[in-house]
């Protein structure tokens, strides 16, 4: 529950024990087994690799006892977890998880971005993962789900609504919707500006593909989003040239299960 949360108080409040009773709980985890399981950067918690590997250890274990319970019509088989983030959900899994459930499947969901997806694919508290990834790691099964071209989007009456394709230099001193610093598509993006020396502003930050289509329909400005997020038909879609191409993965770990590939089948 700790590898879950990455937060004391969250993880004692589902256990329902004192923040104090589990701090001093892992403490002695790690004094048992002489290691750090976690260390502390800035307000943040992460695991070391050895609690990376000792959560996937203690996930696996439930899960081997669950199963087995099963057999003996002790107990129900826990749901399903899988990982996304919010566009994913929106724009690629809809009609994969409904089928999966429509078959009487119990299936729980949780959200989060690519390292947050690949953290918890590695320690066992999700099944599966979807998520857009630019290098797919060694140490996980990465089986491409679909790619997108990354595409400019404006209000039908933009200088470049009209173009068939562009290219990064065709948005010389625009003002540009863009997501927050932090976040990974503006990372590139901007890291792609800066490489052909091209100048622009931002014309306001946006958390969320949804938001970014909003303003762009509103004329705050165009946007560079991926080729999978819907438009209504005052918002022109144009392929940027110059870009890479966005690619998904359905990720999990090489052990998976029969229930695990299952799902993973019915994804596409």
């Amino acid at each position: 529950m700790f590898a879950r949360h990455r937060n004391f108080t969250r993880a004692a409040e589902e256990l329902h024990v004192s923040q104090p009773a589990l701090h001093t709980r892992i403490r002695k985890l790690e004094h048992r087994l002489d290691t750090s399981l976690y260390v502390k950067q800035g307000r943040l918690l992460h695991l070391t690799d050895a609690g990376e590997r000792l959560a996937a250890f203690a996930n696996d274990s439930r899960d081997r006892a669950a199963e087995f319970l099963g057999t003996l019509d002790a107990l129900p088989p826990r749901p399903l977890v899988l990982i996304a983030g919010s566009g994913t959900y929106l724009y690629l899994l809809g009609d994969p998880i409904r089928r999966f459930v429509a078959k009487g499947r119990e299936l729980q969901l949780r959200t989060g971005d690519a390292s947050a997806t690949l953290a918890a694919v590695r320690e066992g508290t999700a099944d599966i993962g979807v998520t857009a990834l630019g290098v797919p790691p060694d140490d996980l099964e990465c089986e491409l789900l679909a790619q997108y071209p990354q595409t400019l989007i404006t209000r039908t009456g933009h200088r470049l609504a009209e173009r068939r394709t562009v290219r990064l230099k065709d948005l010389q001193d625009e003002a540009l919707v863009v997501p927050p610093k932090d976040r990974p598509h503006r990372q590139q993006l901007e890291r792609s500006m800066l490489d052909q020396g091209i100048r622009w502003s931002v014309a306001v930050e946006a958390e969320g593909w949804e938001l970014l289509v909003h303003f762009v329909r509103l004329g705050i400005g165009p946007a560079v989003v991926n080729g999978s997020v819907r438009t209504t038909a005052a918002v022109r879609k144009i392929p940027v040239k110059d870009l890479p191409p966005v690619r998904y993965y359905v990720v999990t770990r090489p052990d998976r299960s029969e229930r695990v590939s299952e799902l993973r089948g019915m994804l596409g």
